[in-house]
C-alpha cells in the first residue's frame, strides 16, 4: 500500500484498511478519523515518550505521534527497497502533495510559493543569502539596514552576522521589554528601530520579525508590524515563525509578509526535521536559492529544495499522515490550538499563584507556551545559572523545562527580583501532573533554602 501514490489513496491519504502492497509490507492500521480521539489513544500515540519525565518543553523539539512515525518508516523502507524507482517516480509527486496541503493550511495563493526545507534555520539562510548577494552585487548600498528583534532566535542572529554584516549591511536590533504587558510596547520600540534604520539616508532592506519569540516566548503582532514596514518603505519582511504552525493561526494573505517560515516538527506533529518556507511571488522570490547546490539549481526554490542530494526525505512526505492524526481531534487543528492555549494559561496561572510570582505576558500574547516567573530567592543571576538550574530540574526531579534569565531592571532589588522564568509548553500528550511535579519541585527547593550559588561551578 502506498500512502501517497496515485490510485492507492485518495488525495494522498492512507487507505483506511491499512493493507499494504507486496513490495513494502503493510503500513500499521490507523483508525478512521472519528473525533474526538480518546485520552487512552493519545497516550498510545505518544507511548514512546519517557514515562519518567514530566516533558513540558514541546517547544524545543516538538513531538511526533506513533502513527506518523509508522508512516515515516514506511517511506524510509520504500526508498531503501528500490532507491532508483523511488527517486525517479515517487519522491517529487509525494513532496508536491505535502506542499499542496501546506499551501491550503497557510492560505497561500500558489503552490509555487511553498518550499519544504529542513528547518526554519535553513529557511533563514535562504532569505539572508539573497540579501547578502544583493549587497555584494551592488543592488543594496553598503550600510543599508536590516532590522531584527532583540529576542530573535540565536541561530538567526548568527546567520544575519554571517550573511548580512559580512556583506556590508548595518544591523539594528529592536529592544523589547520583558515582562511585556501589551502589543503597543512592542510596536513603539519597532517604530523607533525603523527610524534609526532610515537615519543617515540609509534604506531598511529587510525586517526580520518573529511571530512567536523563542526565549522569552511572546506572540508578536506580526500583521501590524508588517503593515508598519509597508508604510515606512521597508523593502522586504521576513517572518521567522518557527513555533507558529499548529500553535497559532497562520494566514499568508492576512499577514502580508514577503517571506515566512515555520517548523512542521514543533507544533504540527511531523518528525524532525521539516519546515516550510513561503515566498510571495515576486522578482525577489524567483532569485531565492537553496544554499546546498545540486543539479536542480535554477529550477525554482521548491524544486531545488526537493532534491539536495541523497538523504532521508521522509519527514517531508508524512504531512498527509499528520493530517490524518489531526483529523481525529475535535475541531481539528483549531481545536488543538485552543486546547493547548487554554491549558498552558491555566497551568501558568497555577504555577505563578503557587510561587507568588507573575506571568511574563498577558494570556493573549501567548500561544501554546507561556513564561512563568520563578521565586527570586532561587538566585538565578546569569545565563549559566539558568542552564545549570535547568539541569538540576532534569536530573533531580525529572522535569524538562527551559529556564530563562532576566537581568534585574534599574531600581529592582537583586535579592528579591524575579530574575528567572520557566517557559512551559502544553501539547496534547501533557497532563496536569506534569505541571504539579514542576510546581512541587520549585516549592521544595525554596523550602530547603536552595540558591543557585550552591550549584557546582562546572
Amino acid at each position: 500500500m502506498d500512502p501517497h501514490g496515485d490510485g492507492h489513496a485518495e488525495n494522498g491519504r492512507h487507505d483506511s484498511d491499512g493493507e499494504g502492497d507486496d513490495t513494502n509490507g503493510p503500513l500499521p492500521k490507523r483508525p478512521r478519523p472519528s473525533p474526538p480521539i480518546s485520552a487512552a489513544e493519545i497516550r498510545d500515540e505518544f507511548s514512546h515518550h519517557d514515562p519518567t519525565v514530566a516533558r513540558i518543553n514541546n517547544g524545543s523539539f516538538g513531538s511526533c505521534p506513533g502513527s506518523v512515525l509508522a508512516a515515516q518508516l514506511w517511506w524510509q523502507r520504500l526508498f531503501l527497497r528500490q532507491p532508483d524507482d523511488f527517486y525517479f517516480n515517487r519522491l517529487q509527486p509525494s513532496i508536491l502533495r505535502s506542499r499542496a496541503l501546506i499551501k491550503d493550511l497557510i492560505n497561500a495563493d500558489d503552490i509555487d510559493e511553498v518550499s519544504l526545507v529542513d528547518n526554519a534555520t535553513t529557511a533563514a539562510a535562504i532569505v539572508l543569502q539573497h540579501v547578502s548577494w544583493s549587497f555584494t552585487e551592488g543592488h543594496f548600498n553598503k550600510g543599508d539596514a536590516v532590522v531584527m528583534l532583540h529576542y530573535a532566535y540565536g541561530a538567526v542572529k548568527k546567520s544575519i552576522q554571517a550573511y548580512v554584516t559580512r556583506a556590508g549591511g548595518h544591523v539594528i536590533e529592536v529592544p523589547l521589554p520583558f515582562p511585556v504587558t501589551s502589543n503597543e510596547e512592542i510596536v513603539q520600540e519597532f517604530r523607533k528601530a525603523l527610524e534609526l534604520g532610515k537615519s543617515n539616508d540609509r534604506k531598511v532592506r529587510l525586517a526580520v520579525i518573529d511571530h512567536i519569540t523563542s526565549m522569552p516566548s511572546v506572540v508578536i503582532p506580526v500583521k501590524e508590524l508588517t503593515n508598519i514596514c509597508r508604510e515606512e518603505g521597508v523593502d522586504k519582511v521576513f517572518v521567522d515563525a518557527a513555533h507558529a504552525i499548529g500553535s497559532i493561526e497562520v494566514d499568508m494573505k492576512d499577514i502580508g509578509a514577503d517571506f515566512y517560515t515555520s517548523n512542521l516538527h514543533k507544533w504540527f506533529f511531523c518528525p524532525p526535521s521539516v519546515a516550510f518556507l513561503y515566498s510571495k511571488k515576486s522578482r525577489a522570490s524567483s532569485n531565492l536559492h537553496h544554499p546546498v547546490v545540486s543539479h536542480e539549481y535554477g529550477n525554482g526554490l521548491p524544486i531545488e529544495s526537493g532534491w539536495i542530494g541523497t538523504r532521508d526525505y521522509s519527514a517531508q512526505l508524512v504531512v498527509p499522515s499528520v493530517m490524518d492524526f489531526i483529523d481525529r481531534f475535535q475541531g481539528g487543528i483549531e481545536g488543538i490550538r485552543k486546547q493547548n492555549h487554554d491549558k498552558v494559561v491555566e497551568m501558568g496561572k497555577m504555577l505563578a499563584e503557587s510561587w507568588r510570582t507573575c506571568l511574563g505576558s498577558p494570556p493573549d500574547m501567548c500561544a501554546s507556551m507561556i513564561m512563568v516567573g520563578l521565586p527570586g530567592c532561587l538566585g538565578i543571576s546569569c545565563e549559566k545559572d539558568s542552564l545549570k538550574f535547568r539541569s538540576l530540574l532534569r536530573d533531580r526531579f525529572h522535569v524538562e523545562v527551559p529556564v530563562y534569565h532576566r537581568p534585574p531592571k534599574d531600581g529592582e532589588n537583586w535579592s528579591s527580583a524575579v530574575t528567572g522564568y520557566v517557559r512551559i509548553s502544553h501539547q496534547v500528550y501533557n497532563a496536569e501532573d506534569d505541571y504539579i511535579r514542576l510546581r512541587d519541585a520549585i516549592n521544595k527547593l525554596v523550602q530547603d533554602g536552595f540558591n543557585c550559588t550552591k550549584l557546582p561551578s562546572s
